[in-house]
């Protein structure tokens, strides 16, 4: 068995709450790809135990700070830890979706499990969470409610070759499902939305759950308005304006297959007669758009990450700066911008920033009604900021 000492840097930087090591903060030892392993402190007394990585620049994730080794009893507390609180949530109705498991933030390192309705879709970001796979998804068979249908591994995110694995997506558990129908319920006077999720051929895990709650605060914008969805995908904030009362609604994406997705899910929702889809490069239809004179009460700008790390900051920021301020050109007078970010690579005060800088450059007045993040199925680990990498600022014009 391996096993791994710390710096006195890397001490007092897991005394101070974070779980994750970094390489440059291990004095000695080694350990096999994803082995657990005791880590001791500069005096070789024992921290706890951690998850070793062979090829990251975080050697060690955290797992617990007890000196004895977690056994299967520990991983299935916390495992069903997790599904308890959705159940507590209300978020394992029949039919609905959720984050079952949220990696890191609940001390399941690199370990992402979505739930769409009776399909599971899984990710593993790391040696640790490759090597207990089996395991994990044994306990959360265990621990649901539910029998799931069909079990997706889907491995494939860029993250994986810090790690130096290769992507992997493989059915687990029965028959490969091609489509899932989801539906979220009517709640707090939202109407019922139902989707269609692809959970092989869509990003991530095949939707972005972690919108859910912000898709219904943007709709109550929406009555009465003609609403802009940019960076669209496949259309929810888009379709939840028109649920909510929106006069006409215009998605823009560059995906196509999104924009098929987008159409059945109007279809479904019976918007269809109030929500266009134009496959568009959005950040260059804006500001056409914006030249042309167009104005909308609600605008949405959800874009993908700018910033993956910290060196490409920079370059976020004239990205985030440029967007907003041809969003705001566009935004009517009394009107709302939605704009999203799930950088966490740009703080959520450096985002505000941004918002501000490309309000003067627009010359409009903006005031920020709320900056919310994701839903609590994905929840924020205090001492692990890189949990909370979501912000959504909800802005008057």
């Amino acid at each position: 068995m391996g096993a791994i000492k710390l710096t006195g840097r890397g001490r007092r930087w897991i005394l101070g709450g974070h779980p994750w090591v970094y390489a440059d903060d291990v004095a000695g030892g080694e350990g096999e790809p994803g082995e657990l392993v005791p880590v001791h402190d500069p005096h070789g007394s024992v921290l706890g135990w951690g998850l070793f990585s062979s090829a990251s620049k975080i050697c060690i994730r955290f797992v617990t700070r007890e000196a004895a080794p977690p056994d299967r009893a520990f991983w299935l507390g916390r495992v069903r830890r997790a599904i308890e609180a959705r159940e507590r949530l209300g978020l394992l109705v029949p039919g609905g979706a959720c984050r079952l498991i949220a990696g890191d933030a609940e001390g399941l390192p690199g370990f992402v499990v979505d739930r769409y309705a009776d399909v599971l879709v899984l990710s593993s970001g790391c040696q640790g969470s490759d090597r207990l796979r089996d395991l994990f998804l044994e306990l959360l068979e265990e621990s649901l409610p539910f029998a799931p249908r069909a079990v997706l591994d889907r491995s494939d995110t860029a993250v994986r070759r810090l790690e130096a694995l290769a992507p992997r997506v493989e059915w687990l558990r029965g028959a490969p499902v091609e489509t899932v129908e989801v539906v979220e319920e009517e709640r707090d006077g939202d109407p019922c939305l139902v989707y269609e999720v692809a959970p092989a051929a869509g990003h991530k895990t095949g939707h972005y759950l972690d919108q859910v709650l912000n898709r219904r605060r943007a709709a109550r914008h929406a009555r009465g308005t003609e609403v802009l969805d940019a960076f669209s995908y496949d259309g929810l904030f888009g379709v939840r304006a028109a649920l909510a009362g929106a006069r006409a609604v215009l998605c823009l994406d560059q995906s196509a297959a999104a924009g098929e997705r987008l159409a059945r899910n109007a279809e479904r929702n019976g918007v269809a007669d109030r929500v266009v889809f134009a496959r568009a490069d959005a950040m260059r239809d804006l500001r056409r758009r914006g030249e042309a004179g167009e104005r909308y009460g609600l605008v949405i700008v959800d874009p993908p990450a700018f910033a993956r790390n910290r060196r490409e900051a920079a370059g976020a920021a004239r990205g985030y700066r440029e967007l907003n301020r041809r969003a705001m050109g566009l935004v009517a007078e009394g009107g709302v911008l939605v704009s999203a970010s799930c950088s966490y690579n740009v703080r959520r005060e450096e985002f505000l920033e941004h918002l501000t800088a490309a309000a003067l450059a627009a010359g409009r007045e903006a005031r920020l009604l709320e900056l919310t993040a994701a839903g609590p199925d994905h929840p924020v680990l205090l001492g692990l900021p890189e949990s909370g990498y979501l912000k959504c600022a909800f802005l008057r014009m």
